[in-house]
């Protein structure tokens, strides 16, 4: 049903936040080991973070030392390597903003039965093949990353005393200066996708109205290489959205214009 939906994609937002939350305050800040040393940890730091942290020790190396570099090379490969899934995004957005005048119908003609409205909303989708939680993939995919980054930073020294600007990647940003550009970022990307989102799926503008504000809140306490992440993967983010969403719904203006 389209409650259920709505529902997990606040449910995906919650367990964002407490995930975010746990990170904050799961391992002490003067927790060190070499790369190697994963090799001898869990499931978890054995398979996933040693391997994380080797292709940044990687491209670290290739770019004199420079963590910040790093972080940005596997932010570049990390949202190229899930753009089939935004690409799926896009598609799946774009087909329910084609259903909406059948959706309307449907909500005028069950208006005083909202649990049929909903089965039959959801036999559209189906029929449809529309998957209205297809906006939460990229999210999902990234979480991982995201925790490995949050891991690495602690369990290599040299990726803790990294520096951007004079911060120190280990350590908060000074005066909020990467959480209020993760916020921007955030909020600029979200406004992007706003309209169609807010379309499709009732309920999404408060979704990401909030998601930026989050970010600002959680990038306070966390080190600065994880704000620099999300700053670089929205920056991403926008020059992908302005092709797939903007561009696109000028192009298509244009083209009707000129009927």
């Amino acid at each position: 049903m389209l409650f259920r939906y709505t529902k997990q994609k606040w449910l995906l937002v919650l367990g964002l936040v407490l995930l975010m939350g746990l990170l904050a305050g799961c391992v002490p800040a003067d927790h060190t080991m070499d790369t190697p040393d994963l090799l001898k940890g869990n499931f978890w730091e054995k398979y996933v973070v040693y391997y994380f942290a080797i292709t940044l020790d990687t491209f670290a190396g290739w770019f004199g030392g420079s963590y910040v570099l790093a972080i940005l090379m596997l932010t570049i490969i990390v949202r190229t390597l899930i753009l089939p899934l935004t690409l799926k995004q896009y598609r799946s957005s774009k087909a329910m903003q084609a259903l909406q005048p059948q959706m309307a119908e449907i909500k005028k003609k069950y208006k005083d039965n909202p649990q049929k409205q909903q089965e039959e909303t959801m036999k559209l989708f189906q029929t449809h093949q529309v998957n209205p939680m297809a906006g939460c993939l990229p999210l999902l995919v990234q979480m991982p990353i995201f925790i490995a980054l949050y891991n690495a930073i602690y369990w290599n020294q040299d990726i803790r005393l990294d520096k951007i600007f004079g911060f120190v990647l280990g350590e908060p940003s000074p005066w909020y200066f990467l959480p209020v550009l993760a916020a921007l970022t955030t909020f600029i990307q979200s406004k992007m996708m706003q309209k169609q989102q807010t379309q499709t799926m009732p309920g999404m503008s408060i979704i990401l109205t909030i998601f930026p504000v989050l970010i600002f809140v959680m990038s306070m306490s966390f080190p600065a290489a994880l704000p620099l992440y999300w700053v670089f993967s929205n920056i991403y983010t926008i020059v992908q959205n302005y092709f797939l969403y903007v561009r696109s719904s000028d192009k298509g203006k244009k083209e009707v214009l000129a009927k």
